[in-house]
């Protein structure tokens, strides 16, 4: 199935729209600028002494630096323990709707400490403004389930913006709402309608960090992603002083294939987040998410040492003591430095013992270990470890495309071209048909490349540009992608 994406023309119209239903001249009043951070409008009753942190915190809470703004909060909290929406802001720190994470409990805890009910907290809010924000915030904190609760959320957000038109920050948050209610899983139109709200405050205030953020977020796949490059090129200025907005930038330039973009916005990020974790105490983030980015983008200009090197830093990480997460990026980096160089020999070269045990998670991380090996040994001629691979017995939805692309290969490789080819395009449908993923290929070797790559060794030119056409749709510059 191929993404049915509305047209840039009709895009354009609806974000014109937004802008037209709810800009109005100039910037909004009271601007408050943070050095690093952006600059946002959003009047308050806190007393004086709590405004620097409260802003603050507002800030680095639409970067996503949830647990830097909830520091920022507990100060403004302390300058003032009456002001209602630094427990809001608090609060809000512990749900991360793009990342299917919360804190629900967390969350809770903070608002206890302002009042023992959801009536005693809005008793405490001067204003009706200030009553929505805290009526919203125990929508999405109160009872059923996640998504009902973000449903309740959106709801809350969608009557405060509309009751307070001008209220940039209402506006803003309602757009993250509306991203935060598909649970991390793209649907085109939804982030359509986020981005037709998100536009008027980036127009208005080109500084306001969440207004960028969530246009990228909105615009983040290959065809729209030009609709956000202005968004992109500016957010990196708005917010220097936020990791995650420097590394944010990238994914509209992976979406463009912008390859030099993309590593100089992942140094930045991880110079930012390491000059951090430093400050108080940690160590380098050698095995993460800016770390992973920037070694593709390193690949993708055939920079193979300095990928290289990346790899290297991670997997001493991984030598040591790490965490789930960071074996996750490892393998990834793995994945990606032996596929995208095609230098077979490396797998050899950082090798790895993969744990026991039944957790479907360890399982997966088994599987792409050994997948990328038996890959590689396939393309040097010894099918046997992928015969082993694909014949042992698994349930898991998430393995299954990477599995039939071995299939297909080794069908292939046994003179069945016509039924090799079959399950290569059965393998290409079944990534169409899944929700659409931002940033580097999660299926290691994408199914559309692969297929192009053996219909063109069968000598069948026609059906290879087809699919090499489709996988520069899915991957736009990526170097693997034959041009025939």
């Amino acid at each position: 199935m191929r993404m049915r994406i509305p047209g840039l023309v009709a895009l354009a119209a609806l974000v014109a729209a937004g802008c037209a239903a709810g800009a109005g001249p100039g910037q909004p009043a009271g601007l408050t600028q943070v050095a690093g951070l952006g600059s946002l409008s959003f009047p308050n009753s806190g007393a004086a002494a709590a405004q620097a942190p409260f802003a603050r915190g507002v800030l680095l809470l639409h970067s996503f630096e949830f647990d830097t703004a909830a520091g920022a909060f507990r100060e403004a909290q302390t300058a003032d323990p009456s002001f209602a929406l630094a427990y809001w802001g608090e609060a809000m720190t512990y749900n991360h709707p793009l990342w299917r994470q919360v804190d629900r409990d967390a969350a809770l805890a903070a608002l206890a400490r302002l009042g023992t009910t959801p009536a005693d907290r809005a008793a405490t809010a001067p204003t009706d403004r200030e009553k929505g924000y805290l009526a919203a915030v125990e929508a999405l904190y109160g009872e059923g389930g996640k998504t009902d609760r973000d449903l309740a959320y959106l709801a809350a957000m969608a009557d405060l913006s509309a009751r307070f038109p001008d209220d940039d920050e209402a506006r803003a948050f309602h757009a993250l709402a509306i991203l935060g209610s598909r649970d991390g899983v793209r649907d085109f139109a939804t982030y359509m309608r986020a981005a037709a709200l998100a536009q008027p405050v980036f127009d208005r205030n080109p500084d306001h960090p969440g207004a960028a953020h969530y246009l990228i977020h909105a615009f983040d796949d290959p065809i729209h992603a030009p609709l956000g490059l202005p968004a992109a090129q500016k957010y990196a200025d708005i917010a220097p002083g936020a990791a995650h907005a420097q590394h944010m930038t990238s994914h509209i330039f992976v979406a463009m294939g912008m390859w030099e973009d993309v590593v100089a916005a992942n140094i930045r990020a991880r110079d930012t987040q390491d000059a951090g974790n430093t400050a108080h105490g940690g160590h380098a983030n050698v095995c993460g998410h800016y770390s992973s980015w920037l070694q593709y983008g390193h690949l993708m200009l055939d920079q193979h040492a300095e990928a290289a090197a990346l790899l290297d830093a991670c997997y001493e990480r991984v030598s040591g003591a790490p965490t789930a997460e960071e074996i996750g990026y490892f393998l990834s980096m793995r994945a990606r430095q032996i596929l995208d160089t095609e230098d077979w020999t490396l797998r050899d070269r950082w090798t790895w013992t993969p744990p026991a045990g039944a957790d479907p998670a360890v399982g997966r991380r088994r599987f792409h270990y050994d997948w990328v090996n038996a890959f590689a040994a396939l393309r040097q001629g010894d099918p046997s470890a992928a015969r082993a691979l694909v014949a042992r017995p698994t349930s898991d939805a998430m393995v299954k495309i990477p599995a039939d692309e071995l299939r297909g290969l080794l069908a292939i490789a046994d003179g069945r071209a016509d039924e090799g080819i079959r399950l290569l395009e059965a393998a290409a449908a079944a990534e169409d048909a899944q929700p659409f993923e931002f940033g580097p290929p999660r299926i290691f070797k994408p199914t559309h490349e692969l297929l192009g790559e053996e219909l063109a060794r069968l000598g069948r030119t026609d059906e290879a540009r087809a699919a090499f056409t489709r996988a520069n749709e899915r991957t736009p510059g990526r170097k693997l992608v034959k041009r025939l």
